[in-house]
């Protein structure tokens, strides 16, 4: 089955290798971010079936347009990742309400409203399901110091997409969180200790895992982490 896809936040590292493993499987891909330089580019590297829809994912307007350019393009959507995320790396008494807020924007607000989106095609007339996934991180189930808008937004979304599963799953919509517990290696960059980041390829392995399982074991959260001694 050819799958069309929507990446909501595209960047360097794994969401380019998100993107790549689609591109390998036969996949239909949107590409979505705000750098219209960027998500063209890397669209023009995939070539055919790769579209680049530059978009605000905190502008409402943008997401439903680009949802309707994804549909006109490509087809109705039967996954989504849920990848963008964002927020100010300061404490309490230092972070402004509006970055806060902006966290919130990008992680869950962003990701509700391209469930919904996404939802209408799996659900509506002719759809028949579909995958749905959230990227999360450490900060998505242990606070930390100086992160309060990106530990709060990212909870958050973890809620949003527990909540959705249970919603959705008898639907025949496959809902999962993906936690990111550790540094990914850096594109282009050297480091010391390559053991100790996750390899943003393999990452990419799991997330096509995830749209090919079986519904009678399904994942709800997946949680991946280097293989090192402290863990």
């Amino acid at each position: 089955m050819t799958h069309t896809v929507v990446i909501a936040g595209v960047g360097p590292g794994l969401g380019e290798s998100l993107a790549r493993r689609f591109v390998e499987e036969g996949c239909r891909v949107a590409l979505l971010a705000r750098t219209a330089s960027y998500v063209e580019g890397l669209a023009d590297d995939f070539g055919d079936g790769v579209v680049a829809v530059p978009t605000d994912l905190t502008a409402p307007n943008e997401v439903e347009s680009a949802f309707e350019t994804v549909r006109t393009e490509l087809g109705p959507v039967d996954v989504l990742v849920n990848h963008a995320s964002g927020g100010s790396w300061k404490c309490v008494r230092e972070v402004s309400l509006d970055e806060f807020e902006h966290a919130w924007q990008v992680g869950a607000r962003a990701g509700l409203q391209c469930s919904q989106e996404a939802l209408d095609d799996m659900l509506g007339e002719g759809g028949t399901g579909g995958t749905i996934v959230f990227t999360g991180a450490t900060s998505s189930v242990r606070g930390r110091g100086g992160a309060a808008a990106f530990s709060s937004a990212k909870f958050a979304v973890r809620g949003l997409a527990e909540s959705m599963a249970r919603e959705f799953g008898p639907q025949g919509v496959h809902v999962a969180h993906v936690v990111i517990d550790g540094g990914i290696l850096p594109p282009g960059q050297e480091v010391e200790q390559p053991e100790e980041y996750l390899d943003p390829d393999a990452v990419a392995d799991s997330y096509w895992h995830l749209v090919e399982q079986d519904r009678s074991a399904w994942t709800l959260e997946l949680d991946l982490r280097p293989h090192v001694e402290e863990f």
